[in-house]
């Protein structure tokens, strides 16, 4: 057996699977518009859960659908439908939503439970690959999940289809994710375990620069001195602090710049004549995740740590943050 042609033939058609899956789950975004809308409203404004359903291969991808809603904010499970009509139906409330995933439309377990989720008047999306089906006839919303062949070349086996359902459940679950406002906090609440879990648990007592690590310089501080603060500690901030210790103002490197430009004679230049004032801080025990939000929300790249009473006990830079792997 001449092995050489083999390899070739197999390399073929392993590229030949993925054309056509990448080609199935491109076409979704000619599709994604208004149904897709109503969906995404049906998801966010229900209450209760969002149960999953599908038989065979479509089953399996609704376990990862419903894993992935979980994960990011939206409570989902996933309903075997030969169970449902054994006591299971029990597990949808009236509170709930239904997402049903079938390729044909007609899968037989699916139509047996579809009219009695009907009948418990919650919202159902279908994930289908015939919209004109019995399946799609009895749901609220339909997402076409069709594809014009599947990468099996018996077009037996559900291959493009089943990552077109995958791709489209993803889509669901990213766009409720934004619309609710969930955030990497949340994301570390769930997700305790691991090296994500543990980075995103870290507070910013934990990074934070303290001690002799903190420029400081008082309101009277000259230039000069101030210069020579924010360049020793480089951070790029010098915090400037009033008569009793506490947090008056910082003056970052665009405060120099800032001030430098405009010329003139600066030799009785001191900290409060260019300082901002009411900057931005963070609690030593916030998560880090929070200072990054802050950061990237008002085009920061340096926060003084500071308690209640405006005492500072700490910088944090946003270098030190992703040297120390938090994801951004």
């Amino acid at each position: 057996m001449n092995t050489n042609v083999k390899t070739t033939e197999s390399l073929e058609i392993a590229r030949r699977v993925l054309r056509i899956e990448a080609q199935a789950v491109g076409n979704l975004e000619q599709r994604i518009g208004p149904a897709f809308a109503e969906a995404i409203q049906l998801l966010a404004g229900m209450r209760g859960r969002i149960v999953v359903t599908g038989m065979g291969k479509s089953g399996l991808v609704g376990r990862k659908i419903a894993a992935t809603l979980s994960s990011t904010g939206s409570p989902a499970v996933f309903l075997h439908p030969s169970e449902a009509v054994h006591g299971d139906l029990g597990i949808i409330g009236k509170r709930d939503a239904v997402i049903i995933i079938s390729k044909s439309g007609d899968t037989v377990e699916l139509q047996g439970i579809v009219p009695y989720i009907k009948l418990m008047r919650v919202p159902v999306i279908g994930l289908l690959g015939a919209l004109d089906s019995p399946i799609g006839e009895n749901c609220d919303v339909v997402l076409d999940c069709s594809v014009e062949e599947e990468a099996c070349p018996l077009d037996l086996a559900p291959t493009a289809s089943t990552t077109a359902a995958l791709a489209m459940g993803d889509a669901l679950a990213v766009a409720l994710l934004q619309v609710k406002g969930f955030r990497r906090e949340d994301f570390a609440f769930l997700h305790p375990g691991g090296a994500l879990g543990r980075h995103l648990r870290e507070k910013i007592e934990d990074v934070m620069v303290k001690g002799d690590g903190i420029p400081r310089v008082q309101k009277h501080t000259p230039l000069p001195a101030i210069i020579e603060e924010i360049t020793r500690k480089g951070l790029g901030i010098a915090c400037v602090f009033n008569d009793k210790n506490k947090l008056w103002a910082i003056i970052t490197d665009g405060d120099l710049r800032r001030l430098l430009g405009k010329g003139g004679d600066l030799s009785k230049v001191c900290a409060e004549d260019f300082a901002t004032q009411n900057p931005k801080t963070i609690s030593p025990k916030a998560l880090v995740t929070r200072a990054i939000n802050i950061m990237e929300t008002h085009n920061i790249t340096v926060l003084p740590v500071a308690e209640d009473d405006h005492r500072v006990v700490g910088v944090v830079h946003m270098h030190t943050l992703l040297k120390s792997g938090i994801p951004k």
